[in-house]
């Protein structure tokens, strides 16, 4: 019996490891489209996006490095980005706060004219820019029917970017704003927290990621905006002249390789904002994950 038992053992040799589980190739393809519906997606993001963005850079360097840097280095280049990214900045902490509130407005509060309200938050995506340079010149203007004279100067561009770039924070907040579970709330403010504690406890750390992209978009937009400060701005150099004003101009004097070049630098802005969005996002969505 014992013989049996051995031999029996002996035959089935040594205990069996588990399968390891197959390395993923990166050239796997999994989803629902398929190989043939990436490859389209690929193809029309190259033909939109890539091939002019490659065009644009060869076309900034023709001159050269030294060239490239010339071009963009130059005093009222320079100027033109100083005035370009400061505006553009204020214009987001001017909608960071009022777009939250807004949005807040819209979300906790019931008035007569709310749908008319919310509606007309999304104008600004629909009304052509040069509309509204136009009815901003009429309203700020040296005819101002209001004796508010804001043409020709900073502010009158911070009026002009603030009015086209509201609706990125208030459409990324509100339906944040929606979801938030108010049980939270209503506990804190049964233990006694103030009005402010409680937004600034509760509910503004969940709002944080939707207010720093929104910031982060209607930044990246104000950037390249061109209809909306054409006429109020002034197009002043070293005063009222944003970027995109200033490679019309080199590109009115045949001077198309420094606009390419400055585009580039402006654009190189505008993708460092949008990527630096990425990375916090990324981290706040792992931070979440972490805490449940």
């Amino acid at each position: 019996m014992s013989e049996t038992v051995g031999q029996q053992s002996t035959e089935a040799g040594p205990p069996a490891r588990p399968a390891r589980p197959k390395k993923r190739k990166w050239t796997a393809v999994t989803g629902t489209v398929g190989p043939l519906g990436i490859g389209v997606a690929m193809l029309w993001l190259s033909v939109i996006v890539l091939l002019p963005l490659a065009a644009l850079t060869v076309t900034s360097f023709e001159d050269g490095l030294s060239g490239f840097w010339e071009a963009v280095t130059s005093p009222v280049a320079l100027a033109s980005l100083r005035v370009t990214v400061t505006v553009s900045a204020i214009v987001a902490l001017i909608n960071v706060v009022m777009g939250t509130l807004i949005a807040w407005v819209l979300v906790r509060d019931e008035f007569p004219g709310k749908r008319i309200v919310n509606a007309l938050i999304d104008l600004p995506f629909a009304l052509p820019t040069i509309v509204a340079s136009i009815v901003l010149l009429a309203l700020y203007g040296p005819n101002s029917p209001i004796n508010v004279q804001l043409n020709a100067t900073q502010p009158g561009l911070v009026v002009a970017l603030a009015f086209v770039t509201l609706p990125f924070v208030v459409r990324s907040v509100q339906p944040v704003l929606i979801e938030t579970d108010r049980e939270v709330e209503q506990a804190a403010a049964s233990l006694g927290a103030s009005n402010w504690t409680i937004f600034r406890k509760v509910v503004l750390p969940i709002l944080s990621p939707a207010i720093i992209s929104g910031a982060g978009l209607a930044f990246a937009r104000a950037i390249g905006e061109y209809g909306s400060v054409v006429l109020i701005g002034g197009n002043i150099p070293r005063e009222t002249q944003v970027t995109s004003q200033y490679i019309q101009q080199q590109i009115e004097i045949d001077r198309p390789v420094n606009a390419a070049a400055v585009s580039v630098a402006l654009l190189a802005i505008a993708f460092v904002t949008l990527l630096v969005l990425r990375v916090l996002s990324s981290r706040n969505q792992r931070r979440e994950e972490q805490a449940q």
